[in-house]
């Protein structure tokens, strides 16, 4: 079973900046791989262990891919090599641009499963997965919460609200995976040292076959939320009148 995981590289949120106008400071922000792709690439290198098969990572983005750092901490979580599509357009690629690369680069790859996080760290729009299937012409299903893999389908589990489906799905397919479907491990300094003799290839726009996009979405601004302090009363007692206070 030949599994590929997507992830993406997003600024460390504990590092950014809120500005005065409400706008966000990146600069001190290092990059990171999203926490919530992690799931996804622990669970490739589950169903590689399982089976037999292979774990192979995926990401499209700009230059900070091709960052050493950032490669080891990606192949020292289990995965066997490491293919990145850069681009400087990439660095904003909207959700549909991102699938798109990513749809042309596993054109390349020998795959019977693909498996995404269920949103991105930064922008989570819960998205890419879903595109990307479509664009692959493949069965999809995203808030995967449990995957048993039989003779070419997968069973997974879904949970929608308070209701858990259960789906056959055929393979080849693409899943995206909830953030508690597992716990990522923590990779040892053997692991890392090691993540350093796997194969990682960088890939351009035209090895993947692809020509380019235009640009889909114009952005005015980023803003956070403004912040307004919350009403805090403290009630004390146990006596109805208290209670009835509390209750409304």
């Amino acid at each position: 079973m030949n599994t590929v995981a997507c992830y993406k590289v997003v600024p460390d949120e504990q590092d950014i900046v809120v500005k005065a106008d409400g706008s966000l400071d990146l600069s001190r922000a290092k990059p990171i791989i999203g926490e919530y792709d992690l799931m996804a690439v622990e669970e490739a290198v589950r169903i590689a262990d399982a089976t037999g098969g292979s774990a192979v990572l995926l990401s499209a983005g700009d230059a900070k891919l091709t960052d050493s750092k950032l490669v080891k901490a990606a192949l020292s979580r289990g995965a066997s090599e490491l293919y990145a599509v850069v681009d400087p357009a990439l660095s904003a690629a909207d959700a549909f641009q991102t699938a798109t690369v990513l749809a042309a680069a596993l054109e390349k790859i020998d795959y019977d499963l693909v498996l995404c996080g269920e949103g991105s760290a930064d922008r989570y729009a819960q998205q890419v997965g879903v595109q990307l299937g479509e664009l692959l012409g493949l069965p999809t299903v995203n808030a995967v919460s449990s995957i048993e893999l039989d003779d070419g389908v997968a069973h997974v589990e879904r949970t929608v609200g308070a209701v858990v489906e259960r789906l056959d799905v055929p393979l080849p397919a693409v899943l995206s995976v909830v953030a508690d479907m597992n716990t990522p491990r923590i990779p040892s300094m053997k692991d890392i040292l090691g993540a350093g003799k796997k194969p990682s290839r960088v890939l351009s726009f035209e090895d993947v076959g692809f020509d380019g996009f235009d640009e889909a979405i114009d952005v005015v601004s980023t803003l956070a939320p403004e912040q307004r302090d919350r009403a805090c009363e403290i009630l004390e007692g146990d006596d109805d009148e208290t209670i009835q206070a509390f209750a409304a």
